[in-house]
């Protein structure tokens, strides 16, 4: 849980406590959307980000993600407008998940012609999002259900430290959302998604945090969310 202090910071804790930023603000444009956050995430950890509508998920979301890149950790992003390339197939969008591990020549002819054995690897990625059928097709000819699929694929493709997603699973249906939280479970140690459906957050998550107008109205273990806080962040 977060620590009493109410100093403005934005902490990650990973192995032993590490600091990432201190005293900022967070904001698009100078105008500033959180202030005062302190957070810390334990290896382990299944954080559920809710709340309406700019209420600051997406900010916090891309703080933490320049933090732990600034660590140094590996982490896979689904950005909640999902950033895959519409004239590429599904399966060379899963691919462009390593791009960063390897050059630029390699990575050219991967994109152009995938040798065998990373083909297959994205194609199992892409069988656990239940997308074979896809996986040569544009990603402008999906659904947005598949293409949010597609992003997460990409994220199981690149593997890591940790999953950061902005709402990875608005777009599909109930059922497939309750398979895919199951999936990234699996897939990530270590996971902090902002949620719509408090039902999924309360199958998938260890803690929740809750944000109203830009500002924790809760940070607490799933087990204590009730409807009174549920009300009060949604009511």
């Amino acid at each position: 849980m977060p620590p009493s202090s109410r100093s403005p910071a934005i902490w990650i804790c990973w192995s032993n406590l590490l600091q990432l930023l201190d005293g900022a603000d967070l904001g698009y444009g100078g105008a500033p959307v959180l202030s005062g956050v302190r957070l810390h995430v334990a290896p382990g950890e299944r954080v559920a980000l809710l709340g309406r509508s700019g209420s600051g998920k997406s900010t916090l979301l891309a703080a933490l993600h320049r933090a732990a890149l600034a660590r140094g950790l590996r982490v896979a992003l689904v950005p909640q407008d999902t950033a895959l390339v519409p004239q590429l197939s599904a399966l060379r969008n899963v691919l462009m998940g390593r791009l960063d591990d390897h050059g630029a020549w390699r990575n050219l002819r991967t994109l152009i012609r995938p040798a065998a054995p990373d083909r297959a690897a994205a194609l199992a990625d892409l069988a656990r999002v239940g997308l074979t059928p896809e996986a040569d097709r544009a990603v402008e000819g999906l659904s947005g259900g598949q293409a949010q699929r597609v992003a997460l694929a990409r994220a199981i493709h690149r593997g890591g430290d940790l999953i950061l997603g902005d709402e990875p699973l608005s777009a599909v249906d109930p059922r497939q959302a309750e398979a895919l939280a199951a999936l990234i479970r699996g897939a990530f140690p270590t996971a902090i998604l902002a949620l719509h459906d408090v039902a999924i957050a309360r199958a998938f998550a260890t803690r929740v945090i809750g944000l109203r107008q830009g500002a924790f109205l809760f940070d607490l273990p799933v087990a204590e969310l009730d409807a009174a806080r549920i009300e009060a962040l949604y009511g």
